[in-house]
């Protein structure tokens, strides 16, 4: 029954979209009333991340101080009311650390950390909602926050998840997706084309490997499309704002 709700054969999945279809992008890049350098706020589909950047500023451990470069500081916190168990995660939560380090390998080749020595970059990422796409949603959400901090990056960094029913691929996975399918969750740098990121944590055939991989790096550049247009606006905004 799980095969029928998920690719009917008329070819739509079990929210109506198509194989390649991507869920609604909402972009929301005002500041939090956090006093954050930057923030930004994206949900894909149900998936709703909040992301806020401090710094970079000085390091508050010496331990934690690099003299060539910026340390990256990526903490994420999971809302109770985000899943359907409504479980509490705290910091030390396994699933929750993975996340964060993960996160951390694939931003800092990616901020110019080598114009800040001796100080910090701090990243808050707070999920608000869970409906598939989660990793996919971080990366985008902090890519944003970035840009709106005014961090120089060597590019920006577009996720998607891609997984596979029977022998058909598709894009940007809900929750019920991820749990039922083989899945891999694909960053990519748009401009350079250069892959930051990739994570599976099921199997996946090789043949399909392959196909997911260059669907989820085309996916990418349409997603950056729409982080470049928000980013864009908002600058917009601020520049009419200050002429006012």
């Amino acid at each position: 029954s799980s095969r029928i709700e998920i690719l009917n054969a008329g070819g739509y999945r079990s929210d109506g979209r198509r194989q390649y279809e991507l869920r609604t992008i909402s972009i929301d890049l005002s500041p939090q009333g956090s006093g954050a350098d930057g923030a930004a706020s994206l949900t894909h589909g149900l998936t709703q991340v909040s992301v806020c950047v401090f710094g970079p500023r000085e390091a508050k451990m010496r331990s934690q101080t690099y003299h060539d470069r910026a340390n990256v500081n990526i903490e994420v916190a999971m809302a109770a009311f985000s899943a359907s168990e409504r479980r509490k995660r705290s910091r030390g939560d396994k699933r929750i650390l993975e996340l964060s380090q993960t996160l951390k390998s694939t931003f800092e080749p990616v901020i110019q950390t080598s114009l800040y020595p001796r100080s910090q970059i701090d990243i808050y990422i707070q999920i608000l909602q869970q409906d598939g796409g989660l990793l996919q949603a971080c990366i985008n959400a902090t890519s944003l926050a970035l840009a709106n901090a005014g961090i120089p990056l060597y590019d920006f960094v577009c996720a998607v998840t891609g997984g596979v029913h029977s022998t058909s691929p598709l894009l940007d996975l809900t929750l019920l997706e991820e749990n039922d399918l083989p899945n891999v969750t694909v960053a990519v740098m748009p401009r350079s084309g250069k892959v930051t990121l990739v994570s599976m944590e099921t199997r996946l055939h090789v043949d399909r490997f392959e196909e997911i991989f260059r669907l989820a790096g085309e996916a990418g550049k349409v997603i950056h499309e729409e982080m470049r247009r928000a980013i864009k606006d908002r600058t917009d905004q601020m520049v009419t704002s200050m002429q006012s």
